[in-house]
């Protein structure tokens, strides 16, 4: 706390200071760990993407049986970046390093996009916590450094979206980041409406901009395989509930409890959607309610997913450490340190997707500690007034009141 209270008197510029420099020394440890150990099973099976890749390109990828590989379930936008990865290794580069430097560098922004993002809600102190959180997350430090997936990458621009629509005034922009979240990894759609509904409520010319960012991306990404192979694009990308294992959360308690193996496999099956629902639900109540709390109702909507998903992988972890550091310091610093201890003990074992017993136990705990930062988050979100616009750069609110036309709690252009 003694951090904190100096942190309250400096300015804004010496406080960015700060968490840029935490975030610097975070991004160079976790470049350190990935040029200097081998990474788990899914370093090799991108390796093996991106030489496909080369063969078929990133549009008819989507169609090949790949022998050896696991099915190709990546949005279209991560092909091309395997591509640019692939062409780096040529030169000379460690493709095992290059394929955990996306996430890396995602964590370093995210470290000073949750400062902003805070700073804006809370004080200067907090906000240069949550900022340093990020950086220094074992969860997020693990990952990242160590198993290189590119969850990361789409919580940043997803987190960045938000931010750009509720903070920045820019919906233009924040489309874009929307597309391009889901363009890297599939799981941010479920913010999308959210996002859409927030765009809303602050009016037409936000919707359209917003609108218009978020198609011509979407267009320019997605459009040429949908246009070439929608059938399998579905079948890989847009349908994939993830793997049949069970060390994570619900499917794991019904393990636990006995429930029988049909229950599971729906639950992992067709059921998975019904969860996806409900997490929808819930981030476009929070978004109609307080769209100027749309950052956390992002972090909200993610980690819920993570909390009620029917996928293991301890990737997946990622989804829940950034927006819980934005719902508040000590749920981001409860979670990030719980699963941080999961993530690094499970990659220590035989394989990341074999959980021992007191990994699993951690995973359970983890979990536990997520429902809660979860509950208070919500429970801190509604508990705003819906008038309540987020700070302005400078530190102050808006001098101006909203437009008597435009809804309360709008975001406004």
């Amino acid at each position: 706390m003694g951090i904190r209270m100096r942190c309250e008197s400096w300015d804004v510029r010496r406080a960015r200071a700060v968490v840029l420099a935490v975030a610097a020394v975070g991004l160079l440890t976790r470049v350190i760990i990935a040029a200097n150990t081998p990474g788990p099973a899914d370093v090799r099976i991108f390796a093996g993407f991106a030489k496909a890749l080369t063969v078929y390109g990133p549009i008819r990828i989507y169609e090949q049986p790949l022998p050896g590989l696991p099915v190709y379930n990546h949005p279209p936008l991560a092909g091309w970046m395997l591509l640019g990865l692939n062409s780096l290794s040529e030169l000379g580069m460690s493709f095992a390093t290059l394929i955990r430097s996306p996430a890396s560098i995602a964590d370093f922004f995210c470290a000073l996009l949750v400062f902003e993002i805070v700073r804006r809600r809370a004080t200067l102190g907090k906000a240069v916590l949550c900022g340093v959180g990020v950086a220094a997350s074992p969860v997020l430090i693990a990952t990242s450094g160590y198993h290189g997936n590119t969850d990361e990458v789409a919580i940043m621009f997803a987190l960045a979206a938000a931010h750009l629509l509720a903070d920045r005034k820019s919906p233009l922009a924040a489309g874009v980041a929307a597309a391009l979240s889901i363009s890297v990894k599939f799981i941010p759609v479920v913010v999308v409406p959210a996002l859409f509904v927030a765009a809303l409520r602050g009016g037409r010319p936000v919707l359209v901009r917003f609108a218009a960012g978020f198609g011509a991306l979407f267009a320019l990404v997605w459009g040429p395989v949908l246009v070439t192979v929608p059938q399998h694009l579905k079948q890989n990308v847009l349908e994939y509930a993830g793997g049949s294992y069970r060390l994570w959360g619900l499917v794991r308690f019904a393990d636990v409890l006995g429930l029988p193996d049909s229950v599971i496999t729906f639950m992992q099956g067709g059921g998975h959607f019904l969860f996806v629902l409900v997490c929808v639900a819930a981030g476009v109540w929070l978004a109609w309610l307080r769209p100027a709390q749309l950052p956390g109702v992002v972090g909200v909507t993610l980690g819920l997913l993570l909390l009620l998903s029917t996928a293991s992988g301890l990737q997946y972890l990622t989804w829940g450490a950034a927006g819980t550091f934005v719902l508040g310091f000590w749920e981001g610093l409860a979670y990030s340190c719980a699963v941080g201890l999961t993530a690094i003990l499970g990659y220590s074992g035989s394989s990341a997707v074999r959980w021992s017993e007191p990994v699993m136990h951690m995973g359970a705990a983890g979990w536990v500690v997520l429902a809660a930062g979860l509950a208070t988050g919500v429970r801190r979100i509604l508990a705003t007034r819906p008038d309540t616009p987020a700070k302005t750069p400078a530190g102050r609110a808006p001098l101006s009141a909203p437009r008597t036309s435009q809804p309360s709690g709008s975001i406004v252009n």
